[in-house]
């Protein structure tokens, strides 16, 4: 009976092993080298700024990734069951403006009441003062889908700029937003992309690629440049419009950061949804260990830590404040926009509230 017993255990470690190796996984990893990190000290020292926000009740919704405000003071913002919600600060009441029936992620307000949406499902969308949605475009101009377009801005003649993340871990092929980010960013194959779309001509061109999930975008005040988030780097990027002379502004973030908003005065704000893992970037360099890595259960694999931080900075990429929350009350942090009044408003990309700082 022992021998029996042990001859079982021996074949059961065998076939563990032979899983362990063997055993097809959805990522092809690319080795690179992350920079060691020097988590959070110098411009990234804790504070509690964030301790003190205001909570804005979504109704039920959650995951209010981005947000913008429109011409009459109201706050829209994408939650992740697909609708818009547009918040009036007047009345403190949070309503339903719009349902993509998708995954909406980066937003912006034209001054005619016009809101334009990233849509991780459906592609670049543009939502009418009425409420009515329609595809602005969803194929990039090599014929491939945009299966996982991220954040927008939108440059002074009206062109639109957006990031499509990656354009092998499609949104909904595989399984929602976080689930192909972490996809992506266990890969570090450089599927990210940032596209363009023409209004005048409806035609979308590529402006770079080869990107590390390419997440926020941001244009400048001068409307000459915009600053990207590649969040497979830990940086950001100063690039010309026409996808020129890119330029790495901040690097080596102790975070994953993800949108990025002009601020009033021509500065930005970027957030960080969660502090880096140690785990994963001592395996930067060894692609064979992160295959063997998604064979394991998905509680035993690198994942995201209950932290607050926005970060502000000029466009040289100098820090030059941090609002944090090290206990984690408003967690995964995706960014931070200004209204014209003042107010601060903080996204998150799980948290079933906005946040709200007074001026």
């Amino acid at each position: 009976m022992l021998r029996k017993t042990l001859k079982l255990l021996r074949l059961g470690v065998v076939l563990l092993v032979a899983y362990l190796i063997f055993w097809p996984v959805q990522i092809a990893p690319v080795a690179w080298e992350a920079p060691p990190s020097k988590s959070y000290t110098g411009d990234y020292f804790p504070n509690t700024a964030l301790k003190s926000i205001e909570r804005i009740d979504l109704n039920g919704e959650t995951g209010p990734e981005d947000a913008a405000e429109g011409p009459d003071g109201r706050i829209f913002m994408a939650s992740h069951g697909g609708k818009i919600l547009a918040y009036d600060p007047v009345k403190g009441t949070t309503s339903e403006f719009a349902d993509t029936g998708g995954l909406p992620l980066g937003i912006s307000a034209l001054t005619d009441g016009t809101i334009v949406v990233a849509d991780a499902a459906k592609g670049l969308l543009s939502i009418t003062p009425s409420g009515v949605v329609s595809v602005l475009t969803d194929t990039a101009p090599d014929g491939t889908a945009i299966n996982y377009a991220d954040d927008l801005d939108i440059a002074p003649d009206g062109s639109i700029y957006f990031t499509d993340a990656s354009t092998k871990f499609g949104a909904v092929e595989f399984g929602g937003t976080f689930p192909a980010s972490f996809l992506d960013l266990m890969e570090h194959g450089g599927h990210g992309r940032v596209l363009k779309l023409d209004p005048a001509t409806g035609q979308t061109s590529l402006v770079m690629d080869g990107l590390n999930f390419a997440n926020g975008l941001a244009i400048n005040a001068a409307g000459t440049h915009f600053l990207l988030v590649e969040t497979g780097e830990y940086s950001i990027t100063r690039v010309a419009l026409d996808g020129s002379d890119p330029t790495t502004i901040v690097e080596n973030t102790p975070c994953f950061p993800d949108n990025i908003a002009r601020a009033q005065d021509g500065t930005f704000w970027f957030g960080c949804v969660s502090p880096r893992s140690e785990d994963a970037d001592n395996m930067s360099t060894k692609p064979f260990l992160r295959k063997l890595v998604m064979r394991l259960p998905a509680s035993m694999r690198p994942e995201a830590t209950r932290y607050g931080l926005v970060v502000h900075i000029d466009e040289t990429g100098k820090v030059l404040e941090t609002l944090q929350d090290p206990t984690g009350g408003f967690a995964y942090t995706t960014g931070l926009i200004e209204a014209r009044d003042g107010t601060r408003y903080i996204t998150s990309l799980r948290e079933p509230n906005l946040g709200k700082l007074a001026p």
